[in-house]
């Protein structure tokens, strides 16, 4: 049912007539009826495709439509409507819900407020229990609890078969800009997980710090994982380097939970059992020199 008198009032808004009040808001769906939800952050987009029908979801974010943004499959993401996430467009969905990030700028905010419409906030994850609430969160949201608990228990088989208790691989995970990620972040612990010690953390490096060209062949990991195609991250000479094995990394697995979790342990997992065959590239194996990078 569409929410007349709430689209009056912005009407109204951007009229320039002031408003007083948003009124009440309109009485809940009857018991047993699941509320539509429109998601505005691209890691909640992921999850709500797999714990709501599919009727629930009026329009993910503009980011999950996008090569370059989306945190799930592009097939996957284009069964669904995308919005770009204005007061506007928002309203003419209708939606019960509104699923945003923690970063939600304050004026949408104050709008979704004055409006009556609900919102629910999730922010980004950076461990694995971060990341099961997250999931049952929105699952409940969604009126599907058991799905979310299907999709931990999936995460749950991808973590058990990625797990890796030997010794670890000096790896470098190397980003847009290329900066690094923190070890309190999610992707730093299932790189962990998977057999991998952080090569940038280990020289002091934090959350964002940024890591030149120069430094990295100055001071080679055992493997680079290269989560952008720019081109210092995609330079030839990384590929020449003795030793070193030369990944590239999908970087719509770095900021993310929920189904984001499987694939990004599983490709962690690929590139840990690819490290006994010797580098990806170039003249010389790592067989000789990984005793020199690897920690416990």
């Amino acid at each position: 049912m569409v929410r007349r008198g709430l689209q009056v009032l912005f009407v109204a808004a951007f009229a320039g007539m002031t408003i007083t009040g948003c009124g009440q808001r309109p009485a809940a769906a009857p018991t047993g009826e699941r509320p539509t939800i429109v998601s505005l952050n691209p890691c909640t987009d992921a999850i709500l495709a797999e714990v709501a029908d599919p009727a629930q979801v009026l329009a993910l974010s503009h980011y999950s439509h996008d090569p370059r943004a989306t945190s799930m499959p592009l097939a996957q993401a284009r069964r669904f409507r995308a919005t770009g996430g204005t007061v506007e467009e928002v309203l003419a969905l209708d939606p019960d819900v509104v699923v945003a990030g923690s970063f939600l700028p304050p004026a949408t905010a104050q709008a979704f407020a004055r409006l009556g419409v609900r919102v629910e906030t999730f922010g980004i994850v950076s461990d694995l229990g971060e990341n099961a609430a997250q999931v049952r969160r929105l699952a409940a949201l969604a009126g599907h609890p058991e799905r979310g608990e299907a999709l931990l228990a999936r995460i749950d088989r991808a973590l058990a078969a990625a797990r890796h208790d030997g010794l670890r691989v000096s790896a470098l995970l190397w980003q847009q800009g290329g900066i690094v990620p923190g070890e309190e972040t999610l992707i730093a612990r299932l790189m962990a997980h998977a057999g991998f010690a952080s090569h940038s953390a280990a020289r002091g490096l934090g959350q964002g710090a940024y890591l030149p060209l120069e430094r990295v062949l100055a001071d080679p990991p055992a493997v680079v994982l290269a989560a952008s195609d720019e081109r210092m991250l995609t330079h030839p000479v990384l590929r020449r380097l003795e030793g070193v094995r030369y990944e590239r990394f999908d970087p719509a697995l770095l900021f993310c939970g929920g189904p984001t979790v499987v694939r990004a342990v599983e490709r962690l997992a690929e590139i840990r059992a690819g490290m006994a065959q010797g580098p990806s590239t170039g003249p010389g194996r790592a067989d000789g020199q990984l005793g020199q990078r690897l920690e416990r």
